[in-house]
């Protein structure tokens, strides 16, 4: 993870990922893209239509990342349960990104569970940043307490 790129490379997962909420799978694709950044473990964005739908709703309020662009956020329904505010796409990114125009984001602490391939995920420490911890990533990594100025 610390050999990640700055600024972040993203390329395509063909790994099964899959999200649950509320006891219910919400998302199952294996056509997702990840964003590899330094002192970041990776986040997936997954395929809108990958979604049940009426998973994800409009969130208010926006974000920017100074490499994709300008984020909306959406807040994530399943089975009874709400996670406000809890996915997020960038509808226009920037060019370098423009293969993720669309695509959502998650962030995996605020879910049941997330997957890639059989293992768990685990959700980035902090309350800003979403990326996605599995077995093969090691850190630490940013989003930790005094980890803001890395």
């Amino acid at each position: 993870m610390w050999d990640y790129p700055r600024p972040p490379r993203l390329e395509p997962d063909a790994r099964r990922v899959r999200v649950v909420l509320g006891g219910v799978t919400i998302a199952d694709t294996t056509g997702a893209y990840r964003v590899l950044e330094t002192s970041h473990p990776p986040t997936f964005y997954l395929p809108p239509d990958d979604f049940l739908p009426g998973s994800l709703v409009p969130a208010e309020g926006a974000s920017h990342c100074e490499w994709k662009g300008r984020a909306a956020y959406h807040d994530v329904v399943g089975g009874g349960l709400t996670a406000p505010r809890a996915a997020w796409s960038y509808p226009s990114p920037t060019a370098a990104f423009g293969a993720i125009a669309g695509y959502v984001s998650l962030y995996p602490g605020r879910m049941d569970a997330c997957f890639v391939g059989d293992d768990p995920v685990q959700g980035q420490e902090g309350d800003f940043y979403g990326g996605w911890v599995t077995p093969e990533i090691v850190g630490p990594f940013k989003g930790a307490p005094g980890t803001w100025g890395w």
